[in-house]
């Protein structure tokens, strides 16, 4: 697959990567992310070049791994997220990382897996075939390896299963399976089924569609952001069934399996313990959301979690939940950030720097997002207030 989108006289993004002794990968917890380190893995493993690609949380977490003392002389450390440290990375604000991973790719002259890039391009939010992504799109389906069919956007061929820990929805059903095939009968779904004609994989596409836009709390981005799920690109020869199912499954074992992610990523045979990781995670998010409680204030919407993986449930409560253009999630020890239209790496630093008069505080940023790590004893109402006077 030939890597267009920058002019071939253009110099290299990472000096020196071509002719490294040895590659370090040190790359944030998303989807995104993951993609990318796994394009750059695959085509440095592809030319025979030794490689190691580490997640981590937060930028502290990154950066100390880049000042690690047992960084050799002949080695290239890159970041795939932010850092502070003099390394090049490939990651910006406003375009995914994913898209810098195939100009690498194009660096080396190897081929890169379109099915893992459209997956992380889902992952960062941009729709398959959008702006600059558009000739990964064409590639792919000109070499048979998507195609676009009704149906919902999941990761297993079953539908009751995918449905119901899916991240990229949200159902009065999600996180509970029975539930989820209560609904699904109802039209003729056979709950253990992994095969469904057009017609009917069409109308589980209305169903689920109704069902997210009709539920009680839905926000007014509901109908929109369900749409995006609708009519998905299939992935035959994928580890995945769908190419927004594989970004959820990124962005779940991004998340709580970093490792299992990155092995995923790199290709290697992980599909069922990502999918096991997956289904936690899905469980675990729609769980925390329908116990949480909520607040809303001027242009910030607050869920207060007791348990649960915060990033998902600011993601879903952002999109089929939050009246308010950022939402917040507060949970012990965790916090995340999610804004409609954008969040500033300088808004997400400056409620971490405010936090730090309260007790040790780590963060992470990325595209419309922000993470905070903090002490037990912090207060919630604290995290609020510096959330409120900076979004």
């Amino acid at each position: 697959m030939s890597v267009d989108g920058r002019s071939a006289d253009q110099p290299p993004l990472t000096p020196g990567l071509e002719s490294a002794g040895f590659v370090r990968l040190i790359t944030r917890a998303d989807g995104d992310a993951l993609a990318a380190s796994g394009i750059i893995a695959r085509s440095l493993a592809e030319r025979g070049t030794p490689f190691q690609v580490a997640v981590r949380r937060t930028v502290s977490q990154r950066t100390a791994r880049m000042q690690a003392p047992d960084v050799g002389d002949d080695e290239l450390l890159i970041a795939v997220g932010a850092v502070d440290a003099e390394v090049p990375r490939v990651d910006a604000p406003d375009r995914p990382a994913t898209l810098a991973a195939l100009e690498l790719a194009r660096d080396l002259e190897t081929t890169p897996d379109p099915m893992l890039a459209l997956a992380g391009l889902v992952a960062a939010g941009v729709e398959p075939g959008a702006g600059e992504s558009e000739w990964v799109l064409e590639s792919a389906i000109d070499r048979d390896l998507v195609e676009r069919r009704p149906g919902i956007a999941i990761p297993t061929a079953a539908p009751v299963d995918g449905l119901a820990y899916s991240t990229r929805l949200r159902a009065p059903w999600s996180g509970d399976r029975e539930a989820t095939a209560d609904a699904l009968g109802a039209v003729g779904v056979d709950p253990e089924t992994t095969s469904l004609e057009p017609d009917l994989r069409q109308t589980v596409g209305s169903v689920v569609a109704l069902d997210v836009v009709g539920a009680k709390a839905a926000n007014e981005r509901a109908a929109d952001t369900v749409a995006q799920t609708l009519n998905p690109y299939a992935t035959p020869a994928g580890p995945f069934e769908t190419v927004g199912g594989y970004a959820d499954v990124l962005e779940a074992t991004a998340r709580i399996e970093p490792g299992t992610g990155a092995a995923l990523a790199m290709g290697h045979d992980a599909h069922e313990p990502a999918l096991a990781a997956w289904r936690r995670y899905g469980r675990r998010a729609h769980e925390a959301l329908s116990s949480a409680s909520t607040g809303r204030y001027d242009g910030l919407f607050v869920v207060e979690i007791d348990d649960g993986p915060v990033e998902a449930v600011a993601r879903i409560a952002a999109a089929y939940r939050s009246p308010e253009p950022t939402t917040l999630v507060v949970g012990p020890e965790e916090a995340a950030l999610v804004a409609h239209e954008e969040l500033s790496a300088s808004t997400v630093e400056r409620i971490a720097r405010d936090l730090a008069s309260e007790g040790d505080v780590e963060y992470d940023v990325g595209r419309r997002r922000g993470y905070l790590r903090f002490e037990p004893a912090l207060d919630e109402s604290t995290i609020i207030a510096c959330a409120r006077e900076s979004v």
